[in-house]
């Protein structure tokens, strides 16, 4: 059953993969992307690699497609443009993944990676985590490197937004603590007019008024 299974998700992989490279539609595209990531998750699931296959789902599927469908969405293609070079570069399409397919073949096929190299791994136990694996790994033999990646992304990040938060001198800003901590009475101000001067004032811009006239 774990064969056919793995077959059957291998095939929606390899044909959701073709079909990004071949549809015309840049939205389609991304979709059949999606597939393709799921499909490679639950390969992975398989290989009890179950941390990558969440991770898989959760950052490409759940953030970098939703940018990248975002940006398809939002930019103006011209897709007849895109149909237009399709079939001229198809030849040397076909030459290049040839290629390919053949360095990989040699870089990873059986006469490396094969059985009489490498022995079948032993399966795991149903309680077995691959996460509390993983963790072990990352904390025990790896915590300096692990810690110092972890530094770097952090300076990418704050250089990141230090690059791009920059504040014009003529641009108004919302400032949150000035607006909490203003009280009623600085905002509101009772002005208190007597009756008897306002009806005087009204009454001498009446008869001014009519004087005029």
């Amino acid at each position: 059953m774990e064969t056919i299974v793995f077959y059957v998700f291998s095939a929606f992989m390899i044909l959701s993969a073709l079909m990004v490279v071949t549809v015309h539609n840049p939205v389609r595209a991304a979709f059949f992307l999606v597939l393709t990531f799921f499909s490679s998750a639950a390969v992975w699931l398989l290989l009890e690699a179950e941390f990558l296959a969440v991770i898989l789902i959760i950052v490409y599927v759940g953030a970098v497609m939703v940018l990248f469908l975002f940006v398809v969405m939002m930019l103006d293609i011209n897709l007849a443009e895109l149909k237009k070079g399709f079939v001229r570069n198809l030849p040397f399409a076909i030459i290049v993944a040839l290629a390919m397919f053949t360095m990989i073949f040699m870089v990873v096929g059986s006469e490396q990676f094969g059985i009489d190299k490498f022995a079948i791994p032993e399966r795991h136990a149903s309680d077995y985590s691959n996460v509390s694996a993983l963790g072990q790994v990352l904390y025990t033999d790896y915590v300096y490197s692990f810690e110092i990646a972890a530094v770097i992304l952090l300076v990418g990040i704050v250089a990141a937004i230090s690059l791009t938060l920059r504040r014009r001198p003529n641009t108004r800003h919302q400032k949150i603590e000035e607006q909490v901590a203003l009280k009623s009475a600085d905002r509101l101000r009772v002005v208190k007019v007597d009756a008897q001067a306002r009806k005087y004032s009204l009454a001498k811009k009446t008869t001014g008024s009519e004087g005029e006239k």
